[in-house]
């Protein structure tokens, strides 16, 4: 059904949403109906800057060609069968995301080699159930190879997802709120502090760090390198899973393949999903091959996880991706994004790694330079009321850097 734009969509759009859907997200007054790459076009018509990425789920950008073309194609063969059988594309897709954990970068993220590492996928529809798939995964290795041992150590700030496991797994008190008792085994420290890490594992019963390399809703804070680095040793002598979340930060979003290669370093099981098919929902958890063996028929399921739409969303999303190099745009561009971002007033520090940006404010102004952003034609987001964060599509580019500079300077002229 075609999108009638004006006559009053928006208008009907808030009634209905109202009237009928969970009032979860404060939502702003908005409704976007089409975009191409990195534009959005609301009900009314206008055109509005993207950086935002649908929270960074836009890969490719808003209804790239070529996953357009592969989903339509996929439309009119077959849908869903189920996981008894097997998928088109799905193996591929994994054999893809295989070959993309197992690359080797520089500390720029560059890529250099391989590791040569096998690693097996669990396809699910969201980054919280991949990380419930990986979770799971760590578990079972505790209970084959450390007698029992149960318990998963995170970082605080970090956010792992919005189911009850995921939300034990978060180190945020704000999203614990009402909604406990949790399940056990889930404890957490300050990132970047490897003696409280270690002070943690050394009282026992802990089977698995997990940790995002960058932590996106905790504010854009990211792991250092040599902390990685110690972790991965850390977790080597004990015997235990290090997990990396990267929901947000995989498929090019920090430059590198996915983020942990940034430290020269190799996990045991990532959760992913995100920009993994450019925005058509998909999530997935892998583990090294030895460590994937553990799970047997029966051990976890997902009636929906890597359907034939799905894995043929992804498979374009990731094919498309490495054909266009799309590491190399985002090193350079997000040096840019993150050049820009500094020299607007009021920034005190810009966050993150190639187009995950965070800019620190001096003035408690974020709230509403989201909200009036959108009248100046910017799609923006705020972590609390003195953070923006950025998560543009992968193919931004200069230009439309520099026009959400300019406009989002004058705006903070105006609010600060």
């Amino acid at each position: 059904m075609a999108t009638q734009l004006g006559n009053g969509a928006l208008a009907k759009a808030q009634a209905l949403d109202d009237a009928y859907v969970m009032h979860t997200y404060g939502r702003l007054p908005v409704e976007f109906v089409s975009g191409s790459g990195a534009e959005l076009v609301d009900s009314e018509g206008r055109v509005y800057l993207d950086f935002l990425g649908g929270i960074g789920c836009a890969s490719l950008g808003h209804a790239n060609r070529v996953v357009a073309a592969a989903v339509r194609e996929q439309l009119d063969r077959v849908w869903q069968v189920g996981n008894y059988y097997h998928v088109e594309h799905r193996g591929e897709l994994a054999k893809a995301i295989s070959e993309l954990l197992s690359t080797t970068t520089d500390e720029r993220g560059h890529a250099v080699g391989s590791t040569g590492t096998i690693w097996k996928t669990f396809f699910a529809n969201s980054g919280a159930e991949a990380n419930e798939g990986a979770l799971k995964v760590a578990r079972r290795w505790g209970e084959r190879t450390l007698e029992g041992a149960s318990g998963i150590i995170s970082a605080r700030q970090s956010f792992h997802g919005r189911t009850l496991a995921t939300l034990a797994a978060t180190g945020q008190d704000v999203f614990h709120r009402s909604f406990g008792p949790f399940p056990e085994g889930f404890s957490s420290v300050p990132l970047n502090d490897l003696d409280a890490l270690s002070a943690a594992v050394g009282m026992g019963g802990t089977c698995a760090v997990m940790l995002e390399c960058v932590q996106g809703e905790g504010g854009v804070w990211s792991a250092n390198p040599d902390y990685l680095r110690g972790v991965r040793a850390l977790c080597d002598e004990r015997g235990l899973m290090l997990i990396v979340d990267e929901v947000q930060t995989g498929f090019f979003r920090c430059g590198a393949p996915f983020s942990f290669q940034l430290a020269g370093i190799e996990p045991d099981i990532v959760s992913m999903a995100k920009g993994i098919a450019d925005g058509f929902p998909m999530g997935a958890v892998a583990a090294r091959a030895q460590v994937a063996d553990l799970m047997a028929p029966g051990d976890h399921g997902s009636t929906f996880g890597g359907s034939a739409l799905a894995a043929a969303a992804g498979l374009a999303t990731v094919t498309e991706l490495v054909r266009r190099d799309m590491g190399e745009h985002v090193i350079a561009t997000g040096d840019y994004l993150a050049e820009r971002l500094a020299s607007l007033p009021h920034v005190t520090e810009v966050r993150g790694r190639g187009l995950m940006r965070g800019a620190q404010l001096d003035v408690p102004i974020a709230t509403p330079l989201v909200e009036q952003g959108l009248g100046r034609g910017l799609v923006l987001n705020h972590i609390g009321d003195s953070i923006l964060r950025f998560l543009p599509p992968l193919v931004v580019t200069r230009e439309e850097i520099d026009t959400m500079a300019e406009r989002l300077g004058e705006l903070i002229g105006e609010l600060a």
